[in-house]
Order: structure tokens, then sequence, then C-alpha cells
């Protein structure tokens, strides 16, 4: 259980709003990172098949994933069993899984202020497709804090932000396949039209 990431995430039309409202509630701001994340994949591509993701990212400092579906699904909350070590140097620990026969699949980025309220965590991240709040913790503080926050529960996500990419690239038929700024740097998206693709699949 202590392995268990529980979150939802909301699409923000006014970031500036929800951060203010998250200093009136006494979350802590851990300050703002810029994020590289590499998605790392076997010759047999059987990660991704079983819904797994390896990931080492590098912000403030370099932590590697491992993250897996567990035994019971839930439609109202994401949730993903993760094990995560943080290590000393990320150009060494990509050779190393290159050397293990762990490819490059896909490079994602976002910047990412973190805030610490209690036993729960948000995120302001602004992805290269818009704005988004993720929320991580119990169920309860999550369905409370939401509430708390002005955000309406129906329009919470469950999916993460490389599957949000995919239904873009399927919609908009996007040619490339590392989820960075520049890649989406002159592309105009209006995010409102893929909203209900984005929804909980229980809604």
């Amino acid at each position: 259980m202590n392995n268990l990431e529980i979150e939802v995430k909301f699409y923000l039309t006014n970031v500036n709003a929800a951060r203010r409202r998250l200093l009136e509630l006494n979350a802590i701001s851990q300050g703002r990172h810029f994020e590289t994340n590499l998605r790392f994949e076997d010759k047999t591509n059987s990660l991704i098949k079983h819904k797994a993701l390896l990931r080492l990212r590098k912000d403030k400092k370099t932590t590697l994933t491992y993250k897996s579906s567990p035994s019971q699904s839930d439609t109202d909350f994401k949730i993903v069993s993760e094990l995560e070590v943080n290590v000393s140097d990320f150009s060494t620990m990509k050779q190393i899984l290159e050397a293990l026969g762990f490819r490059i699949d896909q490079k994602y980025e976002k910047w990412r202020e973190t805030f610490v309220l209690g036993n729960t965590q948000f995120c302001l991240d602004s992805m290269p497709f818009g704005e988004f709040l993720e929320i991580e913790g119990q169920k309860e503080e999550i369905r409370q804090y939401s509430q708390e926050l002005g955000l309406i529960w129906e329009n919470r996500i469950v999916l993460n932000y490389l599957e949000l990419f995919d239904i873009l690239k399927r919609r908009l038929n996007l040619q490339f396949n590392d989820l960075t700024f520049d890649n989406f740097d002159g592309i105009e998206i209006a995010i409102f039209r893929f909203l209900n693709d984005f929804r909980s699949p229980s809604l």
C-alpha cells in the first residue's frame, strides 16, 4: 500500500487563480522547476504492453521511477504502483539503462511547481499543450481539496500526460513522438475540444 500513487488532475483555465487559492489554503510551495523525462522501453516493448513505465527524470535532482498497474483498478482515481529512487548522475544512469538493453522511446517535458499541505501534494504543471493541476494523496483528501479549490469533480482526469498526448496525436494527426515544448511551438490547440476525451472513463 505504501507504494501506491493516488491522484487526479484537472485542466486549468486560470493557473494564477489556482495558485492563489492554494496559498490561501496554506499550501507551501516547494519551488518551480523544469523537468526532462526519458521513458525507456525494451526490445519487445513489453513495458507499455503491460501498462508499465520506466522513467528517468531530471529536475532539481535525478530520479529513476518504475510504475505499474495495481491489482485492483479504480475509475475514480489514477492509481499506480510506484517505485522510485534518487540517483546521483542523470547521464550515467541513462548509460546504465541502455547498457542493460533499454532504449529511450519517448522524451517529455514540463514546468512544475509543487505545493504541500499536510500529506497531500499539489502540482501546477505547465505542459506543452496546456496547464493542469495534479493532486496526489489519499482519496478522501483529494476529494476534499478538489472541492475547496472550486474544482468540478466530474471534470477530473485520471489519464497520465503521455495518454493525453496520445489522444492529441490521434485527433490532430501530429507526426512527432516527443512531448516537448519545441515540438509544440507554433501549434495552436483549442484544448476544450478534447476535454471529453481526457476525462475519467467512468463518466
